[in-house]
């Protein structure tokens, strides 16, 4: 892979999963927690935002070895719950903000695609028609509703008190949940869903 094209990638995932987590902390302000604002997360600045793995190694070590899917995260902003002025509300609006979030900058990206009419097999056109793709597959994955992703938290808030804490003691499995799916091959399930999207804002078909 070409290496501009291959840094362009990476700085849009670094950008895409920035953009995330931001909203999350702009939710849990809507909703009357500061903690994000007060710890300087409500930034685009990546500094505060790189986790070490998530946002260097895994990328990274996914573009190095050619790939077809680049995937990462960054470092979770911190919210208190407990400071919402109607914590079930709060939680639901902080859960949904992320996915929503990628699923906005997937349309932004399809528009970017569709006025300049570059050609999504090269150059430019080929990395917005990346920030589409990734973005969609940022969604719909985090709106997977298994701790501490993004969907659990919807779930959870819709839960009656004594399931949802039940529910949330998941937490501790989870990451190892993820990746069991993911290795037995999850995404071959999201994939399908991600592509129709894709060609539905752009009108073309996957390129990679």
């Amino acid at each position: 892979m070409d290496p501009a094209i291959a840094i362009g990638r990476l700085f849009i995932l670094i950008f895409s999963v920035i953009i995330h987590e931001c909203s999350h902390g702009v939710a849990a302000l809507r909703n009357g927690d500061d903690t994000a604002r007060v710890m300087g997360r409500l930034t685009l600045n990546p500094l505060p935002h790189i986790d070490i793995f998530g946002t260097i190694i895994l990328p990274g070590l996914l573009l190095l070895t050619g790939a077809p899917i680049i995937i990462g995260w960054a470092k979770p902003v911190p919210i208190n719950p407990y400071r919402f002025r109607n914590f079930r509300r709060g939680m639901i609006e902080v859960g949904v903000s992320g996915p929503l979030s990628n699923i906005f900058l997937a349309l932004f990206f399809a528009f970017l695609l569709r006025i300049t009419g570059a050609n999504s097999f090269s150059g430019v056109g080929y990395l917005l028609y990346f920030g589409v793709f990734i973005n969609f597959l940022l969604a719909l994955f985090n709106l997977i509703p298994i701790p501490p992703l993004d969907g659990s938290r919807i779930l959870g808030s819709l839960l009656p008190l004594k399931m949802e804490a039940n529910y949330y003691r998941m937490e501790r499995y989870g990451m190892f949940i993820i990746i069991a799916l993911l290795f037995f091959g999850f995404f071959n399930l999201l994939f399908p869903v991600i592509s129709f999207l894709v060609k539905l804002v752009t009108g073309a078909s996957l390129p990679f």
